[in-house]
């Protein structure tokens, strides 16, 4: 019995691995999306284009206006005049005006002495884009206003994520999306097809039992789903420059654990679809949206209405997105997530209890 079940396990893999097509999709759909999410999708706004209107260019103004100009963030368009401010940011030439007041140094010290008064620069930005707007107004802020009051007034410190690139802030959710949709799209679309294609009463005629035929089903899934989360990790640190503070073998169980949930999912999916194209349908579609909306992944789960707040405790993404977050960028361990780990195992038990069943009585 061990030599059939390891002769169906060998099958599985060389059709896995003769089929090019679906290879080539399960191994490029990660790295596309990574490459996507990690450079081409930013919350981080760059080349804001700034213009400077100053009255009197003193040594204090001009030094100011070099720190701003070396700045990554901005690109510096120049001097202007007062009366070209409206038409500049009408045309879209500059995103955000920074006027010094004629008394600028008086201003200042005024300000760093305590002495309250009016304002010493105006922030004249464009906010038909809120994001660009919002984002200049607290850079512009804390580069020019930043001597005076961060040294007098606060000081802020960011910790994990100084510079804060959204590369860090994605990758981690990226991850949660692209296991469960690869696994489970892989395995729902690969028993479905036995079964559409009536091979499926082939294989349970044999001596092996059907458990071990949907697990030997499951194994090279699993195999290669562990390749493409190296390769994922892989990218994560030597591409995009993520770090792994928590320890790579604590995320890498994690997310084999995590790999096994969405198998088990596929599996479940496939006792439902009764064709491939619905099989991916449920698989991609279906699952794509609540993981995108409530896994964190990209709104804060605090900011979410209650309902909704509640309903995401039921998506698996969230959990291990929340504690693959918390090991990558906060340098936690594996024991610290242990709740999560727990959620995950659970639904995983769960998911793969109710398949089999599902799925026996089918057969039945």
């Amino acid at each position: 019995m061990q030599n059939n079940f390891l002769s169906f396990v060998k099958k599985e893999s060389l059709h896995i691995l003769r089929d090019s097509r679906t290879m080539l999709i399960v191994m490029l759909i990660p790295v596309v999306l990574m490459v996507l999410f990690g450079f081409a999708i930013s919350t981080e706004v760059n080349n804001i284009k700034v213009a400077v209107v100053a009255p009197n260019r003193t040594d204090a103004i001009r030094k100011a206006v070099t720190q701003l100009a070396q700045n990554d963030y901005f690109s510096f368009y120049g001097y202007i005049s007062n009366d070209q401010v409206d038409k500049k940011l009408r045309s879209g030439e500059v995103n955000a005006v920074v006027l010094f007041v004629p008394d600028y140094e008086r201003r200042m010290v005024d300000v760093g002495s305590g002495v309250s008064g009016s304002p010493v620069i105006q922030l004249i930005l464009d906010a038909s884009n809120v994001n660009t707007a919002g984002a200049a107004s607290g850079y512009l802020q804390s580069i020019l206003w930043g001597p005076v009051s961060q040294q007098t007034l606060f000081e802020t410190r960011m910790l994990f994520n100084p510079q804060m690139k959204s590369a860090f802030n994605f990758v981690p959710g990226i991850m949660g999306l692209i296991f469960i949709l690869v696994c489970a799209m892989m395995t729902s679309v690969s028993i479905v097809r036995e079964k559409e294609m009536g091979t499926m009463e082939v294989l349970l005629v044999s001596p092996v039992r059907p458990f071990k035929i949907i697990m030997a089903k499951m194994i090279p899934y699993f195999a290669i789903s562990c390749i493409v989360l190296l390769l994922i990790l892989f990218l994560a640190h030597y591409l995009l420059g993520v770090p792994m503070s928590g320890g790579v073998w604590g995320i890498l169980s994690l997310s084999m654990l995590y790999l096994v949930l969405s198998l088990s999912l596929g599996l479940l999916v496939s006792t439902i679809a009764q064709t491939q194209v619905a099989a991916l349908l449920i698989s991609a579609m279906v699952m794509m949206m609540p993981i995108l909306m409530l896994s964190g992944m990209l709104f804060p789960i605090e900011n979410l209405p209650k309902f909704f707040q509640v309903v995401s405790t039921l998506i698996p993404a969230r959990w291990y997105i929340d504690a693959v977050r918390k090991m990558m960028i906060q340098g936690v361990p594996i024991a610290e997530v242990w709740s999560n780990c727990a959620i995950l195992f659970g639904m995983t038990v769960l998911l793969l209890g109710v398949s089999f069943k599902k799925f026996n009585d089918k057969l039945e």
